[in-house]
């Protein structure tokens, strides 16, 4: 099966939006490494790397299935962040945006009847389910570390692998 022309079309600009994701969180991993957060600036840096996959795998996906992948213009993400606390909060926001992006974007595969792409999207689904939960999960531990608690979930932030 051939993509639909709207499904090709939705499914690059879900693959620019994860490049997006991939500078915005580039961009808070450098704002945390100049701010001294160093964990956290890891923890961002993965982050970073991991939406750039997301997008390969769907611009993978749309060739696999006959279309043709795209990389549009970008725009500019922000360089100023806050308080760690305030990163965080801003992490979690955007990833409830990205789930939301994700559930129109299986809605266009089903409209499509398109089941094979759906079976594909449904992992992003699920995935965003989880990247919600740890994004809240890491808010929840830095507002309860308090000033010097910090630099403990700081230190664990630079543990992930």
């Amino acid at each position: 099966m051939v993509l639909t022309e709207k499904l090709e079309k939705a499914l690059n600009e879900q693959i620019t939006a994860e490049l997006w994701s991939s500078n915005l969180y580039l961009a808070m991993s450098f704002y945390m490494a100049r701010e001294g957060w160093n964990g956290m600036a890891t923890w961002l840096n993965k982050q970073a790397a991991e939406e750039w996959s997301h997008a390969n795998m769907l611009a993978n996906w749309t060739i696999k299935r006959g279309g043709k992948a795209l990389v549009d213009k970008l725009d500019v993400v922000p360089n100023d962040f806050g308080t760690p606390v305030e990163v965080f909060t801003q992490v979690y926001e955007h990833e409830c945006r990205v789930s939301k992006m994700i559930d129109e974007l299986v809605d266009v595969a089903s409209e499509a009847r398109d089941k094979a792409s759906q079976d594909f999207l449904w992992g992003f689904v699920r995935e965003q389910v989880e990247e919600e939960e740890t994004a809240q999960g890491i808010v929840d531990m830095l507002k309860k570390a308090g000033e010097v608690g910090i630099y403990m979930v700081d230190a664990k932030l630079g543990e992930r692998k």
